[in-house]
């Protein structure tokens, strides 16, 4: 096998036209530099120089490994131009899990600073709903998931980075005998038929169980959506009154009316899932950071903004 170092040697030795003078360039004396190149010869069973006047020339041979050489050194110097981008956080890949009442709030103006600020790396997006992306995260699957925080125990291996808080709102239908008051007791709703928002399998729907359970009640559901686009389309026909996450209710355009619920106000916490066993790379670090960024953003926008209908 080639010695990759003593291709380098000789390499200096063509370039530079002398045993001495590539010496002097590489900080060798004559000496050590010949004893490379014989030692290359004898690896390569070939000679690779040959006497000119003073200096030395290249065998056909060593003209080979001589161009072998120069495509190694320019190879190398790309590799280290490629860590240090990637190391720097000027390129990567970020494969990311994400659940829908997210996308739009949370994740597309995270999105938005990445390619402002980081446009050498790649995110690969991927709607986890209805599945829980943790065990993804846990197994290198993906690399960072964003989450409702679990009720219970999160998986060893996995590290929940908080990034905001998702209150939820109460939706009535216009004209509701509740919608004058800015603040609505959830106990107040114990005899509405309601709207349910999540699924069955949806860790939220246990938040809006718990909360209505701290109120004294069990709501009764007269329809189930699934998701918070339709559960809004059924209040705004008067079929009941739903809890919908504020992050739920941007950028749509129900005729409903939105209100904060207090005793208790439920709130879902909404934080990215990393490994929490390897050190975090620039590029999920750069995503981690846009995400904090325009979860601040959307933290300090007032209340009901942009939520849906008349407030």
């Amino acid at each position: 096998m080639l010695d990759m170092r003593r291709l380098q040697i000789l390499r200096a030795v063509v370039t530079s036209g002398s045993v001495s003078a590539a010496a002097a360039n590489l900080g060798y004396t004559p000496s050590a530099i010949s004893q490379q190149v014989a030692a290359l010869e004898k690896e390569a069973a070939t000679p690779l120089l040959e006497r000119a006047g003073r200096g030395v020339r290249p065998t056909e041979a060593g003209r080979l490994l001589t161009g072998y050489a120069d495509t190694i050194s320019r190879t190398v110097a790309e590799a280290e131009t490629a860590l240090a981008d990637l190391r720097e956080g000027r390129t990567g890949h970020v494969g990311v899990r994400y659940f829908s009442s997210a996308g739009a709030s949370l994740v597309a103006p995270a999105l938005a600073r990445m390619r402002h600020g980081h446009p050498g790396i790649r995110v690969v997006l991927k709607l986890s709903d209805p599945h829980d992306p943790l065990p993804e995260v846990k197994e290198g699957a993906a690399d960072l998931a964003v989450v409702v925080r679990p009720q219970g125990d999160v998986p060893s291996g996995v590290r929940l980075v908080p990034l905001l808080d998702d209150p939820y709102r109460v939706v009535l239908p216009v004209g509701h005998r509740l919608a004058a008051q800015p603040v609505i007791d959830l106990g107040a709703l114990a005899d509405e038929a309601w709207v349910g928002s999540e699924r069955a399998s949806d860790r939220c729907l246990d938040i809006v169980l718990t909360a209505c359970a701290a109120a004294g009640f069990s709501p009764g559901f007269t329809v189930e959506s699934g998701d918070y686009a339709t559960a809004l389309g059924f209040v705004a026909t008067g079929i009941g009154v739903a809890l919908i996450p504020r992050m739920g209710l941007r950028g749509t355009d129900a005729d409903v009316v939105v209100r904060r619920v207090r005793g208790p106000e439920p709130v879902r916490e909404i934080c990215a899932a990393v490994r929490g066993t390897t050190t975090v790379p620039a590029s999920l670090g750069a995503l981690l950071t846009a995400l904090s960024d325009a979860a601040s953003c959307l933290d300090a926008s007032p209340p009901e903004s942009a939520a849906a209908g008349r407030d």
